[in-house]
């Protein structure tokens, strides 16, 4: 007969009680790849699910690389994990843990969780959900992006296969999985990556996002004029995003002489490439904030031809700002776009079919106020306490569920 011993004595005696168990009794682990050392779509939502969690008492514990200047500071408390560059061309940026050891793991250890939280599969993520399960301690994984679709984009597509078998038993691994919108969850599911999944979607910030701050003055400034249409282009430089994709079908649209201007938001190793790719569109970097708002507010159609994405932020937030969105019929954008109705959702890669859905919002105004106006109304069912207040409740439920005791070795 083996030894047993309490995992969470505070916990346990809260389950014992279930329907008296409060948020304050969770402690919570999360493991990030990038937590804020720069940033994205995905630790935007992490911290913002963090800051929520925070004012509900629950205990939060934060493991991720750190770097000396962060592009913004950590909400909650940051364990450093040690980290090495990304051996990526073009996503120099980005780091990978190495692994859950040294102070780490002992603060892992004193930490004691009621749950482990990992939200990229690298080796901490690997690491943290082996000392989860030897300690009955459930798993929960947030979905944030198409790993599995990365190599495409860097001339490996050969890895895709290897890449979502590794994704499939990283996942199977855990208790149960949160993806950011419907079409995410029934390909997790149709994949195989595990029998559990349910939806962890996206908020938008109405304060930022919104077609009251839109302003023509600034876009006379970028040398735009305010008869003319602009295309917007909103997120991270790098190819994964489409960025070959948008290219030709800006190059469609000129072909068809489609007036039009694009402007483009945002910063990354791409760059330079998409500049030389879409000539004459106007470059005005990375925008935070209500600067954001009022660029993305300041355009006219925004269009996404990413398919990695699992949500699609962006296209909810070009929502928000009543802009018509035109965007690949693939996850995430397939679930905020209504064809016809909010935008046109086109077939993914297909440059010529994007430049068909959006000639007719670059000829008329009237489309683009009706689309717009619809997909404003949309964007408003997206609250952010809401949304969070799904992780908490699973967060709950898989404790609930989990056992007590953990046999000793």
């Amino acid at each position: 007969m083996r030894l047993r011993v309490i995992l969470s004595p505070s916990l346990c005696s809260a389950l014992m009680a279930r329907p008296g168990m409060t948020p304050a009794d969770l402690r919570i682990a999360l493991f990030s790849g990038n937590y804020n050392y720069t940033r994205d779509g995905a630790n935007q939502a992490l911290n913002r699910l963090v800051g929520f969690l925070l004012q509900r008492r629950v205990a939060v514990r934060i493991y991720a690389p750190t770097v000396a200047n962060p592009d913004f500071a950590p909400t909650g408390e940051l364990v450093h994990l040690p980290s090495v560059r990304v051996p990526v061309k073009g996503r120099g940026e980005y780091r990978m843990p190495l692994g859950l050891w040294g102070s780490a793991k002992a603060d892992l250890e004193a930490f004691a969780p009621d749950v482990v939280h990992v939200s990229s599969p690298d080796p901490a993520a690997h690491a943290a959900v082996r000392w989860a399960r030897k300690r009955a301690v459930p798993v929960l994984a947030s979905v944030h992006t198409r790993f599995e679709t990365y190599p495409r984009y860097y001339n490996m597509e050969w890895l895709e296969p290897a890449i979502e078998l590794g994704l499939r038993r990283f996942y199977n691994r855990c208790d149960a999985l949160v993806a950011p919108s419907p079409s995410m969850v029934e390909t997790l599911r149709s994949q195989g990556m595990n029998r559990h999944v349910s939806i962890w979607t996206r908020g938008v910030d109405r304060e930022v996002f919104s077609p009251d701050r839109r302003c023509d003055q600034w876009r006379e400034q970028l040398g735009i004029a305010k008869s003319e249409v602009v295309i917007a282009f909103l997120g991270r430089l790098v190819m994964e995003k489409g960025l070959d994709v948008f290219a030709a079908t800006i190059a469609e649209l000129n072909r068809r002489k489609v007036a039009h201007r694009v402007l483009v938001i945002g910063d990354g190793p791409a760059r330079a490439w998409f500049e030389q790719a879409v000539p004459g569109a106007v470059f005005v970097g990375f925008q935070v904030g209500s600067d954001l708002g009022r660029a993305l507010a300041s355009a006219d159609i925004f269009f996404n031809p990413s398919v990695t994405e699992t949500f699609g932020n962006v296209t909810l937030e070009a929502m928000a700002c009543a802009l018509p969105v035109v965007a690949a019929g693939a996850t995430g954008s397939a679930s905020l776009v209504t064809d016809g109705v909010t935008g046109r959702l086109v077939p993914p890669g297909d440059a010529a079919a994007f430049a068909a859905a959006l000639e007719p919002y670059c000829r008329r105004a009237d489309l683009r106020r009706s689309h717009g106006a619809a997909g404003l109304a949309h964007a408003a069912e997206y609250s952010w306490d809401a949304v969070n207040q799904a992780v908490l409740d699973t967060y709950t439920s898989l404790v609930k569920s989990a056992p007590c005791t953990q046999p000793v070795k």
